[in-house]
């Protein structure tokens, strides 16, 4: 069934984090920390490099009440032009940690540590090594895919290495999104294509949720089909469609028939009608609107209010100056009842083809 695989007749192989009693927790679960890796990049954000380490000290300052910042930074002169910048915003050091790692780039969700945990015989928490690749798009990769070895290192955690048919399994952490109960959420797109930005090339839709259920403990794979035009990334899953809850999605939906994402965000409407959860029954699914257009230097750039951020003191949200700003966050406000809904303005973040949720990984409590 393409809409979901439920109850897998492949069997975790021995030794995975899911063989061990390993799962990937649900965002909304409590965090320990949240790591970031400081801005350095200036092909990241052109012209705009000095304005996202502002934008970086505004992120932070809304982290630091509920959990400590883990932030990546290159040496200890780049560590204290961060600690400038997020002092002069009006955030306070004492929650934040900074880490020593060459990086490449920043984006933490897809080249930091993806944490999975378990509660017998003791809690623990584990990293998986995805063997970030740049999205198979670039070549400025081989320090950020150390990172989830620094880290494992720095926090003395075990580390999986994500394996898949004999060779290493290549995914991101925008790629997937889990509900914590069972289910794993992806797009056709970004795993499945065979030509444009292929990950693993030769690999099956059954291998990759082999891969799945094997690394993240997940019993349920559900695939969408298309992510956001503009996407650098090829379809990852946080820009389009995300778990809020054990049994709710937030999908976003294009009202102007003619955009150029109306029909492939509606073909996803059309396809989360067959999805089933990991107990069979249906999720309920809750719109969120999409802001106008928004270019750079004539590139379409994957403005998404689904790339929403949930930490222990907060839900950290992109806006872009549009009047769907107000209607997305009365919208996730009504949806994270326990905890504040909180409007990031992403206007610029957004030039580097990504916002909060590419930026931020939660390590688990």
């Amino acid at each position: 069934m393409l809409a979901g695989n439920m109850a897998s007749s492949s069997k975790p192989s021995e030794q995975t984090p899911a063989a061990l009693g390993f799962s990937m927790p649900a965002e909304w679960e409590k965090h320990e920390a949240t790591w970031l890796g400081w801005p350095h990049n200036p092909t990241d954000w052109p012209d705009k490099l000095d304005t996202i380490r502002w934008v970086y000290g505004e992120i932070v300052r809304k982290i630091t009440p509920g959990e400590r910042v883990r932030l990546l930074v290159r040496n200890l002169t780049e560590q204290k032009l961060a600690a400038r910048y997020l002092q002069r915003t009006g955030g306070s050091l004492k929650n934040v940690e900074f880490i020593v790692h060459p990086t490449n780039r920043g984006w933490t969700r897809d080249s930091g540590p993806l944490f999975v945990r378990r509660t017998r015989p003791k809690a623990e928490t584990a990293i998986v090594h995805f063997h970030f690749n740049a999205w198979a798009k670039y070549d400025d990769w081989p320090k950020d895919r150390k990172v989830p070895e620094t880290a494992a290192r720095w926090l003395k955690k075990r580390l999986f290495k994500a394996q898949c048919q004999g060779r290493d399994f290549v995914m991101e952490g925008g790629g997937i999104e889990v509900n914590g109960a069972g289910t794993l959420l992806t797009t056709e797109e970004c795993y499945l294509d065979p030509q444009v930005q292929v990950r693993n090339p030769g690999l099956t839709r059954a291998d990759y949720e082999t891969a799945f259920r094997n690394y993240f403990g997940v019993r349920n794979v559900l695939w969408l089909l298309n992510g956001l035009v503009g996407d650098d990334t090829h379809g990852h899953i946080d820009d389009i469609c995300r778990f809020v809850n054990p049994r709710t999605l937030v999908l976003v939906q294009e009202t102007n028939r003619r955009e150029v994402n109306y029909r492939p965000l509606a073909e996803n409407w059309e396809r989360v009608q067959d999805f089933r959860l990991e107990d069979g029954s249906r999720p309920e699914v809750v719109p969120l609107p999409m802001p106008a257009p928004l270019y750079f230097d004539g590139y379409r750039l994957p403005a998404s209010y689904a790339n929403f951020y949930i930490c222990n003191a907060g839900v950290l949200v992109p806006t872009f100056n549009d009047p769907n700003d107000r209607v997305a966050l009365g919208r996730l406000g009504e949806l994270f009842p326990d905890r504040p809904v909180i409007g990031i303005h992403a206007v610029d973040l957004v030039l580097g083809f990504g916002t909060l949720h590419c930026l931020t990984q939660q390590q688990p409590a």
